[in-house]
C-alpha cells in the first residue's frame, strides 16, 4: 500500500479522498491554487502545497505543477478525483514516466474511451449494445444526409471529442440537418479544437442509465448495478438515484454482466462507468467515463462499499476486496447536486458563506467542503455539495431527502436547493416516471423560489 498520495483536485471530491486515505493510514497531500488557500481539503490533508494562481490552466491542469508537488512531498501516487486531469491520457502517461502511480485506469483505456467513435467501435466489438448510427466520423454534409436517411429521423449529431452537451445538435427532419450539422461542427471546434462529428439515432423518450464497473487490471471485473441519471438540465445531471426505478433485476443482471465482461476482457483497472440510453427495455451505449463519478455515493450506499478505498487498493497492486457474488443491493439511495447558482436562471453565485449547517440523522450523507465563513471562488465549477440519502426503499429515501433538505442551511449565496424542494412535490418524480427530456420541459413552467 502507498505511504503518501497526492490529490490532484479540489473541493468536496478532494476532501472525500483525504478521508479515505486517513482511514487507510495513508498520508495525503492536498494541492491548491492561491484562490483555494483556505479550502477545507487544504485544512484537512496531512500536507498542502500551492501549485499556482486561480486559473485552472496554471494550477489544477498544470502537469509540471502537479508532478513537481509529488517530487517535493515524496508522494508515490496521484488520485485525480473527477474532472480536471482525471481522464487525460497524456497526464497519466506523464505520471507513469515519472515513476509514479496514477490511481485509475491505464492511459490506453482513457485514450480509447475518450474518443467517442473509437469507444463505440470498441464496445460494439466487446458485445455492448450501441445506438444505431455512423460507423465513424461524418466529414461532409452529404455524408451526414446519407447516414441520417439510412437510420431515420430524428438524429443527433455529436462531437467526437465532446462532453458536457457541447457539440450536440438534434435534427428532426432533413431540412433541419444542414444547420444542425454545421453548428455542431463549429461548437466542437471551438470547445475541443476538433470539428469531427458523428451521427446517431435520436431516441425520443429514453432514460439515462449508467452501470458502475470495477476492474482489477488483470482480467477480473465486477459491476455494481446501475444509477438512473435522467434528470438533467442542458446535459448536466441534477439528481441521481440507485437502483433505477425502471430497471428490473433481470435487466440489471443482463446489462451488468455484459459490462463487467467487456472491461474484464480489456484488462481495465479501477472504477469506471458505462453510460447508456435506455428505451423500451433496451440499452444503447453512449460513452464510458474512465474515472470516479460525481454520483458514486449512491452506489456506495446501496452496496455498502467504499469505491475510493477500492481504487487505492487496486492501484497499489492489491486484489479487489469483493467479488460479484458478494455484491447485493440494499435499499434505495438518491443524490442531489447542490450548486451555488441563482434561480431561475441558474447563474453562478460565488461569495462568502455566512452560515452553514449540514443535515444529519439516519441514512443521510453530506459530501461538501463548505464551512462558516468560507468564500466560494468564482473560478471553478459551481457544485458546492452533494446530499445523499439512503432508505429501505424508494419511498423512504424520498421522505428522508425531503427531511434532510429542510434541515440544510446555506446562507450568503444563492443555491439550487429550492429546485429540489419543488421537484419532490411533483407526482412524476414521486412515481419515478421521467426521461432525459423531462426536467427541461418541467422547468419551462416551474416556479422556483
Amino acid at each position: 500500500m502507498f505511504d503518501k498520495v497526492l490529490i490532484a483536485n479540489r473541493g468536496e471530491i478532494a476532501l472525500r479522498v483525504v478521508r479515505a486515505c486517513r482511514e487507510m493510514g495513508i498520508a495525503s497531500v492536498a494541492v491548491h491554487s492561491t484562490a483555494d488557500a483556505d479550502a477545507m481539503h487544504v485544512r484537512m490533508a496531512d500536507e498542502a502545497i500551492c501549485i499556482g494562481p486561480p486559473p485552472s490552466g496554471s494550477s489544477y491542469l498544470s502537469f509540471p505543477a502537479i508532478l513537481s508537488a509529488c517530487e517535493v512531498t515524496g508522494a508515490q501516487a496521484i488520485h485525480p478525483g473527477y474532472g480536471f486531469l482525471s481522464e487525460n491520457a497524456a497526464f497519466v502517461q506523464a505520471v507513469e514516466d515519472h515513476g509514479l502511480t496514477f490511481v485509475g485506469p491505464r492511459a490506453e483505456h482513457i485514450r480509447i474511451m475518450g474518443d467517442k467513435i473509437t469507444a463505440k467501435e470498441t464496445m460494439r466489438r466487446l458485445g455492448v449494445p450501441c445506438v444505431p448510427g455512423s460507423e465513424g466520423g461524418v466529414p461532409t454534409f452529404e455524408d451526414a444526409k446519407r447516414v441520417a436517411a439510412e437510420i431515420g429521423y430524428p438524429v443527433i449529431i455529436k462531437a467526437t471529442a465532446g462532453g458536457g452537451g457541447r457539440g450536440m445538435k438534434v435534427a428532426e427532419t432533413e431540412q433541419a440537418l444542414e444547420a444542425a450539422f454545421r453548428t455542431a461542427r463549429s461548437e466542437s471546434k471551438a470547445a475541443f479544437g476538433n470539428d469531427e462529428v458523428y451521427i446517431e439515432k435520436y431516441l425520443s423518450t429514453p432514460r439515462h442509465i449508467e452501470i458502475q464497473v470495477f476492474g482489477d487490471g488483470k482480467g477480473k471485473a465486477v459491476h455494481l448495478g446501475e444509477r438512473d441519471c435522467s434528470l438533467q438540465r442542458r446535459h448536466q445531471k441534477v439528481l441521481e438515484e440507485a437502483p433505477g426505478p425502471a430497471i428490473t433485476q433481470e435487466l440489471r443482471d443482463r446489462i451488468g454482466k455484459v459490462c463487467a465482461d467487456a472491461v474484464a476482457e480489456i484488462g481495465y483497472a479501477g472504477a469506471g462507468t458505462i453510460e447508456f440510453l435506455f428505451e423500451n427495455d433496451e440499452f444503447y451505449f453512449i460513452e464510458m467515463n474512465t474515472r470516479l463519478q460525481v454520483e458514486h455515493p449512491v452506489t456506495e450506499a446501496i452496496f455498502g462499499v467504499d469505491l475510493v478505498r477500492e481504487q487505492l487498493r487496486v492501484a497499489s497492486g492489491l486484489p479487489m476486496s469483493f467479488a460479484q457474488e458478494d455484491l447485493h443491493i440494499r435499499g434505495h439511495a438518491i443524490e442531489v447536486r447542490i450548486n451555488a447558482e441563482k434561480l431561475p436562471g441558474f447563474s453562478p453565485s460565488p461569495g462568502r458563506i455566512t452560515q452553514y449547517h449540514a443535515p444529519g440523522g439516519l441514512g443521510v450523507r453530506m459530501d461538501s467542503a463548505l464551512y462558516d465563513g468560507y468564500r466560494i471562488p468564482p473560478y471553478y465549477d459551481s457544485l458546492i455539495a452533494k446530499l445523499i440519502v439512503h432508505g429501505g426503499d424508494r419511498a423512504e429515501a424520498l421522505a428522508r431527502l425531503h427531511r434532510a433538505l429542510g434541515e440544510l442551511i446555506v446562507d450568503g449565496v444563492d443555491t439550487t436547493v429550492p429546485l429540489f424542494h419543488a421537484l419532490l412535490q411533483d407526482p412524476q418524480i414521486q412515481a419515478g416516471d421521467y426521461t432525459i427530456h423531462w426536467l427541461e420541459d418541467w422547468l419551462k413552467t416551474a416556479t422556483l423560489v
